[in-house]
Formats: structure tokens, sequence, C-alpha cells
């Protein structure tokens, strides 16, 4: 089995661990993971933005670094850390490129998009690959946080939670864990005031005790973290791929530098 990782500009940028755990976790399952050479950024913060054009001129690379490396193997598939680039992919690029008129590119989206997962979705679709005894070697309770576009657009609701079972991490009961938590793209710094607010009325309703928070996509993580530090909330943020790499066995990684 082939995965070919879409890294995400997040990841890249603010979090590469992220990127690094998610290949663990996908070597540990006995899968050969590539990351396409020219992939760039999906084009997200411009289409939310209302600039399709310019949205399909920024994802047109990755497109063609996503269809070149699926192509090259009929069984691959794509794998995203990131709820909200994995939608812009498999959700968002066959309206956008149809937008600007461009058929070829909107068709080739359909069939990337197609074969496109996200991390948690791939993982829990192929679970039985997964080492059996994950321990996740938990001292704290924490939250999960289910991020918009993944929740409401990939529907992608258990899986997460159900890996986080697995690894024995125990996951407290968040009446706010479905709830926005302002980050939103360019939402956050167009309407940075209402962001906030978001955010820290959401990291108000944390269960006591429970200071740390996982989820599925590094923005609205790095976004929790920031106003957590802001406001002297002693909140931490993992993302799922960190914990999961976290409760590998020793034999699982010994060999994955390669």
């Amino acid at each position: 089995m082939r995965v070919e990782l879409f890294v995400t500009c997040v990841v890249d940028m603010f979090s590469p661990d992220v990127g690094s755990a998610a290949v663990k976790v996908l070597r540990a399952m006995d899968v050969d993971v590539g990351v396409p050479p020219g992939q760039t950024c999906c084009g997200q913060p411009a289409w939310n933005s209302g600039f399709h054009r310019d949205a399909a001129r920024v994802a047109a690379a990755s497109l063609k670094a996503l269809a070149a490396a699926l192509d090259a193997d009929p069984t691959a598939v794509a794998v995203v850390p990131a709820g909200s680039c994995a939608t812009m992919i498999r959700v968002f690029w066959p309206e956008m490129f149809e937008l600007t008129h461009d058929h070829e590119r909107a068709a080739l989206a359909k069939r990337v998009g197609a074969r496109t997962l996200e991390f948690s979705e791939f993982v829990d679709r192929y679970a039985d690959r997964l080492p059996p005894n994950l321990d996740a070697k938990a001292a704290t309770v924490s939250a999960y946080h289910h991020s918009c576009h993944m929740l409401r657009e990939l529907r992608v609701e258990h899986a997460p939670t159900t890996l986080l079972e697995r690894t024995g991490q125990p996951v407290a009961e968040w009446s706010a864990d479905q709830r926005c938590c302002g980050f939103g793209g360019l939402f956050s710094f167009k309407l940075p005031e209402t962001s906030e607010a978001m955010a820290d009325d959401k990291l108000r309703s944390l269960p006591d005790g429970c200071t740390d928070i996982i989820g599925c996509d590094t923005s609205c993580l790095v976004h929790m973290q920031a106003r957590a530090g802001h406001e002297g909330h002693p909140v931490t943020v993992r993302h799922l791929a960190e914990v999961l790499a976290a409760a590998l066995p020793a034999s699982a990684t010994a060999g994955e530098a390669r």
C-alpha cells in the first residue's frame, strides 16, 4: 500500500513535527509514504476570500504534483493531515477550476479528490494495519476538538475518537467539542475580535482538570494555543498524528527512518 502525503502549508511552516508524526504512523502501518515534489498550497486562503482565479493559480501546482504521484501508482491514495485542506481538495477543487473554465483541471481535480483521504479517515479505515499494542501512556485527560471542515464537509466525526480509544487516551466529554474555534482561515484576520472571542469562549468551556486539546487541524490547534497563551490558560495542543505516533510500540518505529 502506498500513500502520497499532502503536507499542507500550516504543517510545513508551523508544525513540521505533525508531518513527521504522520509519516511515522503510516510507516508503522506498513505503508510506503511519498511526498510529491512540487506541492505547495491548496489555494484555500484565496478561495475563502472570493478570489477563485488566484486560488486556482495557486492550487494548480499542487493538483499537478498529486495527480502525477497518483497516476504513477493506480493503487495509491493521497492523505492529508488537515480536514480543511482535505476538504479543499476533495470538495472545492472541482468547483474552483470549473469557475475558471478550466474543464481539464476540473476533471483532473475530481479524479484526485476521489483518491484523497483525511489522515484520521485513512488510519481508521485501515486500522487493522496498526500495531495491536498502542499505548498513549496518558497522564492527563484530553479534550477532542472537531474542526469545522472535517466535521461538516467531510462528515468525519468518529474516526479520530475511535483511534484515541485504541491508544487508551482518556477523552473528556466537552459540551463545545463541535463548536468552531474561531480560526476559519482568513476569518481570523478579517474579524480578529470575533475570532478571538470564539476561541476564548471555547477554551473557557473546557472540562475541569482538562488542559490538553487534541485535534486534526493544525490551524485550529495553533489558534487555540495562541489564545490560551494570551489569556493565561494552561492548555497544550496535540495533533492526532502526534498522539498516535507517541503511542506506537518501540518495535514499530525501530526501522522507520528509511
